[in-house]
């Protein structure tokens, strides 16, 4: 019975090639999450690895775990005080998962993440593009097998996990500048053929 599943697993994961996503700020202080990337004028483009997140550098680990942290990166997307999300990070990382955790704070966070995975629920893990929601750790670790994970940690001594980051980073928006003053000059006054002044 697993082994069916663990090959419709790898068969998915073969089929969604991991694609390209891109953070673009506009030039109002406007996120928008992309995986189209267009010559917006002025706007500042970031471009984040297929969990939505900036790309790390996976060269420390070892060739097996490398290479599927950069064929299908781990997203963990999480709020706090979640005891099931506190599960899953504990899960990713005596399994040694290297991971990013985003954190789910806003009804807009919570639309990002519905863009993102096509879900609302947290925990959610995202697997390159494959997004698996609620924390059930037999079908995350069949999902985690399928990408080519280890079955067991294989991180270097003293690997660090990523701190968890927010899901949408904070735009710092200023208060409007007060209108500037428009020193328009004053109109001559009217006359009417006669010569009379109004």
């Amino acid at each position: 019975m697993v082994a069916p599943f663990v090959l419709a697993i790898g068969a998915l994961f073969t089929a969604l090639p991991a694609q390209a996503l891109y953070k673009v700020v506009g030039p109002d202080g406007k996120i928008t999450y992309t995986d189209r990337l267009t010559g917006s004028a002025g706007g500042k483009v970031t471009p984040l690895g297929a969990t939505g997140s900036a790309a790390t550098e996976s060269a420390a680990l070892p060739p097996e775990l490398q290479k599927a942290v950069e064929r299908y990166p781990v997203t963990l997307f999480i709020t706090v005080d979640c005891a099931p999300c506190d599960n899953a990070r504990a899960m990713l990382r005596q399994r040694g998962i290297p991971h990013n955790e985003k954190i789910v704070q806003s009804g807009d966070d919570a639309d990002a993440l519905q863009r993102l995975t096509g879900t609302r629920d947290v925990p959610t893990l995202l697997i390159g593009v494959q997004a698996v929601p609620g924390f059930a750790p037999e079908s995350w670790n069949g999902y985690l097998n399928a990408a080519g994970y280890p079955g067991e940690s294989r991180l270097p001594a003293g690997y660090e996990f990523a701190a968890p980051m927010p899901l949408r980073a904070k735009v710092e928006t200023a208060a409007p500048a007060p209108p500037t003053p428009i020193d328009v000059p004053a109109a001559p006054p009217l006359r009417n053929a006669n010569g009379i002044r109004f």
